[in-house]
């Protein structure tokens, strides 16, 4: 009795931990859609005009990616070197007080250092919290809990758009650093991974960044950034630019690209929950990742030569999208599992990010390849370059998963050797 008692105590912290971290992602994706969300009126209401519009709002996105770029760097070397508890709640701490002090932003400027410090608590929320999670439960069963804290994450864009819809731009930004300073009270109920103890009491390096760069790590860690790409392609170029792709295809010319963003976001939260659940029934993240990404290619293909959309096709379209690349929890956790608790975190952090960050050269390759005709887009070539760089993102993805070892029901007791 006092066995099945104690089994019972351990597996209520084991969910508390996975509900905990699920509620933290949400927030964390809150505040980093937010900004998307608020863009145009929030930078109208500092005094931004409709001509510096498009300069201020790169200069805002480019220093809240530096930081989340410098984040995963920090909070994954501190998570392996400090313990995955206490990052989790320096980083909610970190981007709760940017999210409010976004609400009182005066100028471009001020609103991009804020961005940028919001952009290095971000960056530590995803990764700490699938590796905290995939140590804490059992091997064969993790896949679970990995699939509740992304699903219950990417909800946070839908929660965004609701806020919005009903608030202020201002009051939108408070509500949720005042969220995520509640879930601060509730973290403090959780406990740090066992396996990280045992890590500390071994005299062993932890945290380093260069050991990434040592034979045979930098190819794997390579190969598991490049799953992740496609993702942020059809989130950041065919969803956030479906008023174009819907208007120069002769279609409706009233789509809102937040809405679109929220379907999106509607779709991926159902792909999150139903990848994890495809990984555990094939006990394959390979299996299940290559499934995805080759329903993301179909919907590519679907989405871009489907002429003469409705609106509400369009947002359906999008909502299909992004249950396309629902895959983000499996990659993550495909991430952590491939390398040794002295560096788990740091990879874990680290890797989102990078992927993330492939947005950069994609857009800057959509962009070169467009063709204009008396300053509009030509419609022809817009299609074009979103299909040449579609192909090489998910060309580069289809290698990472060919080349990359399957995880599932691996042992993470171990460490990385220096």
């Amino acid at each position: 009795m006092a066995n099945a008692a104690e089994q019972q105590h351990s597996n209520r912290n084991i969910w508390l931990t996975v509900i905990v971290c699920g509620l933290g992602y949400f927030v964390d994706i809150y505040d980093l859609i937010l900004f998307s969300i608020v863009r145009p009126e929030s930078l109208t209401s500092i005094g931004v005009s409709a001509l510096e519009m498009q300069d201020a709002s790169e200069l805002i996105l480019n220093a809240q990616m530096v930081g989340m770029l410098l984040g995963g760097a920090i909070f994954g070397a501190l998570a392996d070197k400090r313990g995955r508890l206490s990052v989790l709640l320096g980083s909610i701490l970190m981007y709760s007080i940017m999210n409010i002090a976004n609400a009182f932003v005066s100028s471009v400027e001020m609103y991009a250092v804020f961005r940028f410090f919001s952009g290095i608590g971000l960056a530590g929320e995803l990764g700490v919290a699938i590796t905290l999670v995939s140590e804490v439960m059992p091997k064969h069963s993790r896949g679970y809990g990995t699939t509740v804290v992304a699903t219950l994450g990417v909800l946070g864009a839908v929660g965004a758009y609701l806020v919005h819809a009903f608030t202020d731009w201002r009051i939108a930004y408070i509500i949720g650093g005042v969220l995520g300073l509640c879930l601060l009270v509730m973290r403090v109920r959780i406990r740090e991974s066992g396996m990280f103890h045992r890590a500390e009491e071994e005299n062993i390096a932890r945290g380093n960044l260069l050991m990434l760069f040592q034979k045979g790590r930098i190819g794997r860690y390579l190969a598991n950034a490049a799953i992740g790409v496609p993702v942020w392609y059809v989130i950041g170029i065919l969803v956030t630019f479906a008023p174009e792709f819907t208007r120069h295809g002769g279609g409706a010319t009233d789509v809102s690209a937040g809405q679109a963003v929220m379907w999106a976001y509607v779709g991926f939260a159902g792909g999150e929950l139903t990848s994890g659940f495809i990984s555990q029934w094939l006990k394959s993240r390979r299996k299940a990742i290559m499934l995805f990404i080759s329903l993301t290619a179909i919907c590519v293909v679907w989405y871009l030569f489907t002429p003469e959309k409705s609106t509400s096709f369009t947002y359906l379209q999008t909502g299909i999208l992004g249950f396309s690349v629902g895959y983000w929890a499996v990659f993550v956790t495909t991430a952590a599992e491939q390398f040794g608790t002295n560096i788990r975190a740091t990879v874990a952090t680290t890797i989102p990010n990078v992927a993330r960050g492939a947005l950069v050269p994609a857009l800057l390759l959509f962009g070169l390849l467009r063709k204009e005709v008396d300053g509009v887009v030509d419609a022809d070539s817009l299609v074009t370059s979103a299909v040449i760089v579609g192909a090489a993102t998910l060309s580069i993805a289809a290698i990472g998963v060919a080349v990359m070892k399957e995880t599932y029901g691996k042992n993470l007791d171990y460490f990385e050797p220096v």
